[in-house]
């Protein structure tokens, strides 16, 4: 039996053993909301720009990526995708085109990140309309980083931004087209442009307002070989305006394809369609 003495020390300890073995415990979040992650999960698109800055593509080479989209709840797929792009030859880095999350948690962007990071090459995202969700866009800067941003790689200059109009209450804010514009008529010393989003202008969820100058800046940009998104869960190529602008749209993480993407010359590029 125990004595008094012995259930009053419990009582008194009890409370502080519990909390010390709390503050282990780096799942515990206070909020679902809660975008605090650990240091190895934060600024993950700098991080993985660096890793491909130290991969570099020599001027004039063929550049080969994969593109997909909309991972959202589909993570028993996540898996199978790492493994069918890890055995596709020369491929230098994988775009996940917005969605990565289905409820805008930091916990759901990590739970995606911890299996991407698996790829034998370094992965860029853009934000997704689901991302925007409750405090996700604070969750996708603080675990990725900037909602619009570039970078060169080889001979071709990426354009990454948000595009999610209807999350802003079409309010003209997305896309940015006073920090787009800019991007799209200086290359950087690159030979040719790409274009990457979540929701295609030819979506409703696109702020109609901006539908019109995204495109005619889209119609005008030097060398841009392609516009690419998400969002629609199904790929495509198109031209829908008819002015000589292709749009690429990915297939969800749930339709078990991807796109290997390969570049070259001014404009050339050719796509393949992977099952997994």
């Amino acid at each position: 039996m125990l004595s008094l003495a012995t259930l009053r020390s419990w009582g008194r300890t009890a409370p502080l053993a519990a909390l010390l073995g709390l503050t282990g415990c780096d799942l515990l979040e206070f909020s679902p909301n809660d975008h605090r992650v650990p240091e190895e999960f934060t600024n993950l698109t700098a991080k993985n720009l660096a890793r491909l800055a130290a991969r570099p593509l020599p001027a004039g080479d063929t550049l080969r990526f994969v593109f997909t989209g909309d991972s959202q709840q589909f993570y028993d797929e996540v898996e199978d995708l790492v493994t069918s792009v890890n055995q596709q030859p020369g491929v230098a880095f994988m775009v996940v085109a917005g969605d990565i999350s289905d409820f805008g948690l930091a916990r759901e962007m990590r739970w995606v990140d911890e299996k991407l990071r698996r790829l034998y090459m370094p992965y860029v995202t853009v934000i997704g309309n689901h991302d925007l969700v409750g405090n996700g866009r604070e969750a996708y800067q603080h675990i990725y980083g900037a909602l619009d941003y570039s970078f060169v790689y080889g001979d071709t200059k990426f354009t990454l931004l948000d595009t999610n109009g209807r999350e802003y209450n079409f309010d003209g804010s997305a896309p940015n087209m006073g920090w787009l514009k800019p991007q799209l008529t200086n290359l950087d010393g690159a030979r040719r442009q790409v274009v990457i989003s979540h929701v295609p202008p030819t979506n409703d969820d696109f702020d109609p307002a901006l539908r019109a100058p995204y495109v005619q800046a889209l119609r005008e940009a030097p060398n841009l070989v392609f516009q690419m998104n998400g969002h629609n869960h199904s790929s495509s190529v198109t031209q829908p305006y008819n002015d000589g602008v292709t749009y690429i749209n990915s297939d969800a993480f749930s339709e078990r394809r991807y796109m290997v993407v390969t570049v070259w010359g001014n404009r050339q590029f050719r796509i393949k369609r992977v099952a997994f």
